[in-house]
């Protein structure tokens, strides 16, 4: 038992403790990934087999780390747990148990683009011109999380948009089920339906996975909620780590109240704080407490560390978004001469138009950097080949369909992709459904190579079948490049050549329509990540700069709606991602839509004390940027 050596007294404590509900608090920085893991070792190690023990988080990012940190802890041959996100849990259960799920064992999983084209088609046909598709989408998928049905949703509207939205959502479920789809929110949606209605899975499920680990349990919507309480049954083995200071994702469903609430929903919990700070210096947490003290919807603690004190926190006072992007890049710049790798350095922003600026400032200080949320998966030539594998192993998805039946140009045209999605391919000359056919020929043939061909020769098959290689090898400006990411989507495909086919085509497209923004950084670049705030949870690096700190851009005034406490929260995520360096900026006006307003510093400056910062500003610093143009 000596990894219980590495532990401090409360980490350890939550181990050991094994049998029944456990709620671990735990503060950003605290070991709660170390606590976990050394918690699932402690279970196989005292004789629970690997098999019984499930762990879901939210990120495959988080889900890969955690995997990891398992089996490094494993004696060699132990078997290892299931580790999922929710999502690829839902995934993995409605394939194995789709027959009472009432689906295809192949059904393809929308990613939002397809979703937003649909919807959008569907606005159009209905005549209804008041919203935009993602409007109407994020209300539908704030539904699914709540576990809302669309028939449960029509018997409670009241306005006119409610009833247009209950009116949309009946066409596209209609949409999804033409195609054998499911969309994003679908995948815990149905997986909450198939637990809830068929008692002989639930069973089974339950009897198979004895211990459950929630991680970010703040971050849990309705349906996953429900989902961990209905896994967990009358054993009660389910160890939930969360921190409510860090709960910043109530737009899209999450609910506080599952951590608040969960000793009175798991009578007889346990519970264990995690306090010590692993990650920041002293300055660097202190600011962060005195942020959050302000909050009233949390559970108290107060993060301590034995990190050096550090250096002081730097507020800079911009007189522009053109001033702050210059003093951003130019900093990052000495923090890399000094020494610090560029990929441990952020710039965080609470809007993604602010990321222009600072791009520019970047290029102009020759700056590598690189924008969190260009994914790989949506390139498009990586999209297209999705699109091919997608639709040879469902001829029913006419959203890649419409995709690939131009790419690369085969003289089929609107015209006639719209008689095919009508139905009316009978009509078309001779000569255009030959055409048509020498595609559908050519999708069977890729069909063919996906069920009996390892993952990563499939892929290869359907890159030259289609047509696709030769189009960029003819393309002297960017074919280089755009082979380059087919290729490594080849590369990517590898990992799944030892499942049986079609299983390994299934999980690569599982994995495209699954990733998320922090899976990019898997691919190690000598860069300074930008990205927004929300996008940085669960990342720490070195330097850390929060950016656009005045009233109304953050704290964000545009959502009324928002809990009032959300943007203070999301601040102290921002500011706990740094381990050494902290850079806070504003500035005196900002171009916004198109007109240039003057600006008051945020409110969350006033909370921190200002003997743990050093403020400077244009003036002071003029003589380390020059001149900045207004």
């Amino acid at each position: 038992m000596n990894y219980l050596e590495t532990l401090n007294d409360r980490q350890k404590e939550a181990v050991l403790y094994t049998r029944g509900p456990l709620l671990i608090v735990a503060g950003a920085g605290a070991g709660k990934t170390k606590a976990i893991t050394h918690r699932i070792a402690h279970l196989i190690e005292t004789g629970v087999n690997p098999r019984s023990i499930l762990a879901v988080t939210f990120t495959n990012k988080a889900a890969g780390e955690m995997r990891e940190r398992v089996h490094a802890l494993l004696p060699e041959g132990v078997g290892t747990p299931l580790v999922a996100t929710f999502h690829s849990l839902g995934v993995r259960l409605l394939r194995e148990f789709h027959k009472e799920a009432d689906l295809p064992r192949g059904f393809t999983i929308w990613d939002r683009d397809d979703s937003i084209r649909t919807i959008k088609r569907i606005l159009e046909r209905m005549d209804i011109g008041e919203w935009t598709p993602r409007n109407i989408l994020g209300a539908i998928s704030r539904q699914k999380g709540d576990g809302v049905s669309p028939s449960s949703y029509e018997e409670r509207v009241h306005s006119y948009r409610e009833r247009a939205v209950a009116q949309v959502w009946r066409a596209y479920e209609d949409a999804l089920k033409e195609e054998d789809a499911l969309d994003f929110d679908d995948l815990l949606a149905r997986t909450l339906v198939l637990l809830q209605t068929n008692e002989r899975v639930l069973s089974l499920l339950q009897h198979r996975w004895q211990h459950i680990t929630i991680d970010e349990y703040q971050d849990t919507n309705a349906a996953q909620y429900e989902m961990a309480r209905l896994l967990a049954g009358s054993s009660r083995n389910l160890c939930v780590v969360g921190d409510i200071d860090q709960n910043i994702y109530s737009w899209r469903g999450a609910d506080i109240a599952h951590l608040l609430s969960f000793e009175k929903s798991f009578p007889g919990t346990k519970v264990v704080t995690l306090e010590q700070n692993y990650r920041s210096t002293r300055t660097i947490l202190a600011a962060a407490n005195a942020v959050i003290a302000k909050n009233v919807k949390r559970l108290e603690k107060n993060l301590f560390t034995e990190n050096p004190t550090g250096e002081p926190v730097t507020l800079y006072a911009s007189r522009n978004e053109i001033d702050e992007a210059w003093f951003i890049a130019q900093t990052a710049l000495r923090l890399i001469e000094d020494g610090t790798p560029a990929d441990e350095i952020a710039v965080l922003y609470r809007e993604n138009f602010q990321s222009r600026a600072i791009e520019e400032a970047m290029l102009a200080f020759g700056v590598p950097y690189r924008v969190l949320g260009t994914r790989f998966f949506e390139r498009k030539e990586v999209k297209d080949t999705l699109s091919y594998l997608r639709g040879a192993m469902n001829p029913k998805g006419t959203a890649d369909l419409t995709r690939i039946i131009g790419v690369p140009p085969r003289g089929i045209g609107k015209t006639t992709l719209d008689k095919i999605l009508a139905g009316q391919e009978d009509k078309l000359p001779a000569s255009v459904r030959a055409k048509v056919a020498t595609f559908r020929e050519m999708l069977a043939k890729i069909a063919h190579a996906i069920k009996t061909l390892p993952a990563s020769e499939a892929v290869r098959y359907c890159v030259e079948a289609s047509g696709i290689d030769a189009m960029h090898k003819d393309d002297i400006e960017e074919g280089g490049e755009r082979l380059g990411n087919i290729r490594e989507l080849v590369n990517l495909a590898v990992r799944y050549d030892d499942a049986l086919p079609p299983e390994g085509i299934e999980r690569l497209l599982e994995e495209a329509a699954l990733q998320s923004d922090q899976d990019e950084l898997a691919e190690k670049l000598a860069a300074v990540s930008l990205m927004t705030v929300h996008a940085s949870k669960g990342l720490e690096f070195d330097a850390v700069f929060v950016t656009g700190l005045e009233q109304g851009l953050f704290p964000s005034l545009r959502d009324d709606t928002r809990d009032s406490e959300e943007e203070r929260r999301l601040f102290y995520v921002a500011v706990t991602r740094a381990r050494k360096f902290l850079y806070l900026t504003y500035a005196g006006q900002r171009m916004k839509y198109g007109s240039r307003e003057f600006t008051l510093p945020s409110e969350f400056l006033e909370d921190i004390d200002p003997r743990l910062m050093t403020a400077i500003s244009r003036e002071s610093s003029d003589t380390m940027h020059g001149d900045i143009i207004d």
